[in-house]
């Protein structure tokens, strides 16, 4: 699998992550071959949040990882999501950051994300907490999941380190962050800028865009690949995947690879066949054309 940069990090990354979140009720030699699958597929960087699955993803994880090499292993979680409210408080992060290392099993995290915007943010109180973290070696960089320019800028403003990493949700069938910028001042639907132009303003900053849910579409609604809600996409890419010889799977995560961001797509399948299908993607380079077909068959009209 070929790298990419990591935002201003200076690390590389596989353009693949891992994600972790259903992985609470895996054995352990269930999370192993999963871990292993992985590894073998040169899939590296592994996706968590103190909240999945109760903080039990990550203990699976932890006892899963055991015996490998802690510098052979990438590892990135996300905090502030609380019961019925967000919480970007300095003692909050703190402490998530100590339940997760425990959880994990390790002395350091790779990247902490802040988990969804949280109104009450106070950008001092924010940056108290990565000092603190980067200067006790518990957290080595940092980013933020589904914020806008102006929350990253507000929060970046505060900040000694650069933010390395915006999680947003990015798929086919979820994809406004492109329409937008492909309408611009027109009267339809797709012209509205939902997101503040976080696209761009990522790339300008060099800020690592990390689609979540790349396989489904709504919030968690399901999966569009062999949906029957969708059979003009479906059909779009089977034809193509038949044409690399590849899976749906492989074409849907070929497409987001393709854009020029350099995004690093995060996987949701704890199915191992699916996992090395995701990541077979990075082999796939789609002709502008396919992807064009692909983008219409989702049933965007071009202006």
């Amino acid at each position: 699998m070929y790298k990419i940069e990591f935002g201003k990090s200076g690390m590389t990354v596989p353009t693949v992550a891992v994600g972790c979140m259903r992985i609470k009720n895996m054995s352990n030699a269930e999370a192993s071959a999963f871990v292993n699958t992985a590894l073998e597929n040169g899939a590296n960087f592994f996706d968590h949040a103190d909240i999945y699955g109760g903080g039990k993803s990550e203990s699976v994880f932890g006892e899963a990882v055991a015996s490998i090499p802690r510098e052979d292993i990438i590892i990135q979680t996300k905090c502030g999501i609380r019961q019925g409210q967000f919480d970007f408080s300095y003692e909050h992060i703190v402490n998530s950051v100590e339940g997760s290392l425990s959880r994990l099993k390790t002395d350091y995290i790779d990247v902490l994300l802040l988990h969804r915007p949280d109104a009450l943010m106070e950008p001092e109180e924010v940056a108290k907490a990565f000092d603190y973290l980067k200067a006790s070696g518990k957290v080595r960089h940092f980013g933020v999941s589904n914020q806008n320019p102006y929350q990253m800028q507000l929060l970046q403003n505060c900040l000694d380190m650069s933010l390395c990493a915006n999680q947003l949700q990015f798929s086919i069938m979820h994809a406004p962050m492109i329409q937008s910028g492909i309408n611009v001042n027109m009267y339809n639907d797709s012209a509205i800028n939902r997101d503040g132009g976080v696209l761009d303003y990522c790339r300008l900053n060099k800020i690592t865009i990390q689609p979540w849910s790349p396989m489904q579409y709504g919030f968690f609604e399901g999966c569009f690949v062999d949906n029957e809600k969708f059979p003009e996409l479906n059909q779009v890419l089977d034809k193509i995947a038949k044409e690399y010889n590849v899976t749906k799977t492989t074409i849907a995560f070929a497409w987001i690879l393709r854009h020029p961001a350099k995004m690093q797509p995060i996987t949701g399948t704890t199915n191992l066949s699916r996992l090395t299908d995701c990541i077979k993607a990075t082999e796939i380079n789609l002709t502008r054309a396919q992807w064009y077909e692909i983008y219409r068959a989702a049933g965007n009209i071009l202006p």
